[in-house]
């Protein structure tokens, strides 16, 4: 860009003062560019530094302790996963992996990300990769979808779904990724929009209602090799359709659930043949269709009371995702991103206090 400045400048004086314009133009626009690609963006719309660096004493002032290493998956991790090839993280993406990894300190948090280059052992420069990088228990991973699918009855529908289009692809096959994981290693999976509250080590061989009578498979927590997950992926191949929303999600684990207790209803947190349906406040304390609730202010008294039976809050990231926070309000998922993923809220805090400044 420096070499055009001369030849800019150097016209005849009639067209100087247009030769000016363009400059000034030129100049705006460099420096636009510029800062940019010195701030980035966030997928939920705010500024981040990049490359950032996170000093993890800051919001670890004792030291944590290594988890042992061993195979890519363990019986017992906690499971996230992201089907996309999106390798910069949310706020609430990270918020999710720090709140289970803070509950979980004792147990590997693996993440699994398609975007990851196989083979690569450094990941790439983001501000969450950093901060996930101070939790010792938490471990980023490409995600081999053959190799997870392979052994499985979704072998053969994953090498047909790969050559036709369908709409809800993404999210169809992140259903397919969460059963296969809990038959091939059990543990705990969950999506990348829950803010964890509690320890969910306690809740085997169990799914979460998220009305009266349909389940969610956004939590699962199961033992490796379970009847149930079985007749899941089977159902998943047997019914398919991918052009239902939650034809593969919630429809199937409800229906799955339906025939494994020969029942036409669920009640509220029945257990059948050893799997359990768990009340709607243990993980969806917020319905869908309520999901605003989330951006308004509530007490702590009244936080209290919503959440003494909640596990971990799902936040419906479809239709909240384009809602700003106002991350130092009193809106429920401020409160919740202070007090269960504080590195998360810290960073946002300085974000947000980055755009004030350059605005």
């Amino acid at each position: 860009m420096s070499n055009c400045l001369p030849k800019l400048t150097a016209v005849l004086p009639s067209h100087r003062p247009g030769a000016l314009f363009i400059l000034t133009i030129s100049f705006l626009l460099v420096a636009s560019v510029m800062f940019y690609q010195r701030t980035g963006k966030d997928t939920g719309g705010q500024f981040y530094s990049s490359p950032t660096e996170i000093r993890c004493e800051q919001f670890f002032p004792s030291p944590h302790h290594a988890i042992d290493g061993g195979s890519p998956a363990s019986p017992g991790d906690v499971f996230f996963v992201e089907t996309s090839n999106q390798i910069n993280p949310s706020y609430l993406f990270t918020c999710a992996v720090e709140s289970a990894a803070r509950a979980h300190p004792e147990t590997r948090v693996a993440v699994l990300m398609k975007g990851l280059a196989k083979g690569n052992v450094s990941l790439p420069s983001h501000w969450a990769f950093s901060l996930l990088s101070c939790f010792p228990n938490v471990e980023i991973q490409p995600l081999d979808l053959a190799d997870l699918f392979s052994g499985t009855p979704l072998a053969k529908w994953y090498l047909q779904a790969q050559h036709r289009w369908e709409p809800y692809f993404l999210p169809i096959l992140s259903d397919a990724c969460r059963i296969a994981i809990m038959w091939k290693f059990g543990g705990i999976y969950l999506d990348t929009d829950f803010i964890v509250l509690k320890n969910l080590k306690n809740l085997t061989n169990a799914l979460g209602l998220q009305t009266h009578d349909e389940l969610n498979g956004a939590f699962l927590s199961f033992k490796p090799k379970h009847e149930f997950m079985e007749l899941c992926m089977q159902d998943f191949v047997d019914n398919y359709n991918g052009w239902i929303w939650g034809r593969q999600g919630p429809e199937l684990v409800t229906r799955v659930f339906k025939k494994w207790c020969s029942i036409s209803n669920i009640q509220n947190g029945m257990i059948c043949k050893g799997v359990s349906a768990l009340p709607p406040e243990t993980f969806y304390p917020i319905r869908w269709q309520d999901w605003k609730k989330l951006f308004e202010a509530i007490s702590s008294s009244e936080l209290h009371n919503l959440l003494k039976n909640t596990y971990a809050v799902h936040v419906w990231n479809k239709k909240s995702h384009g809602t700003r926070l106002e991350i130092t309000s009193q809106a429920l998922l401020a409160h919740l991103y202070s007090q269960f993923c504080p590195a998360t809220f810290a960073q946002i805090k300085d974000f947000e206090e980055q755009s004030r400044n350059v605005m």
